[in-house]
């Protein structure tokens, strides 16, 4: 793994995550439990509205946690109910703490290779919705990382489970002076909680 990242990784501090918030991502650690101990293959889909923050940073760091702590299978997607495109912010908090990101594509709806570990495949970057080509059409857990979609969407078509896991909107602070303070909070904190998750399991 980039070094930058390992060490990024060693300075999250789960211990500061409350009692409720570990409950609100319990669902999602059974979920990886349950799958990792019948060693199927898993399959996350992080789900938001436009698909062009949280669950691009949800996807990412799902994906590095899951390679940190060893946890074999594990195939991590983010979708939306709508495409948009990822927001250059995302991409810039991203390389601020090791991921080499070089754009494949570059359109209104980029496409970006995202690398955690020079020896692995790159997490493939854009935006897209649930049922587009790109993301598994059965047997994953559709997890929904932004309050808006989490209402609007009761229903996943083709999930094995459902999980809400919503984080507040950086886009918030789009217009302030310490844009990027907010985004590496937000980044940090979804770090953070799947740190957590994956550090929960028990091969």
């Amino acid at each position: 793994m980039n070094p930058q990242i390992t060490i990024y990784i060693s300075q999250l501090n789960p211990a500061d995550l409350n009692q409720e918030r570990k409950a609100i991502l319990q669902p999602l650690v059974a979920f990886l439990q349950k799958s990792t101990a019948t060693k199927e293959s898993i399959r996350l889909n992080f789900i938001c509205t436009h698909n062009s923050r949280r669950s691009h940073l949800s996807q990412i760091w799902a994906q590095t946690m899951a390679h940190y702590f060893g946890i074999d299978k594990v195939s991590c997607y983010s979708s939306g109910t709508e495409a948009t495109a990822v927001y250059p912010k995302i991409i810039e908090t991203l390389q601020a703490v090791g991921f080499e990101i070089s754009a494949i594509q570059a359109a209104t709806n980029s496409v970006y290779a995202i690398k955690f570990d020079a020896n692995e495949a790159p997490i493939i970057g854009f935006s897209k919705t649930i049922d587009a080509p790109f993301n598994p059409q059965s047997e994953f857990a559709a997890i929904m990382t932004c309050t808006q979609a989490d209402l609007g969407c009761p229903f996943v078509a083709g999930a094995s489970v459902r999980i809400s896991l919503p984080f507040e909107d950086p886009k918030a602070f789009d217009n302030s002076p310490d844009v990027l303070v907010h985004y590496e909070a937000r980044s940090r904190q979804i770090a953070t909680e799947l740190f957590y998750v994956f550090s929960q399991l028990k091969k």
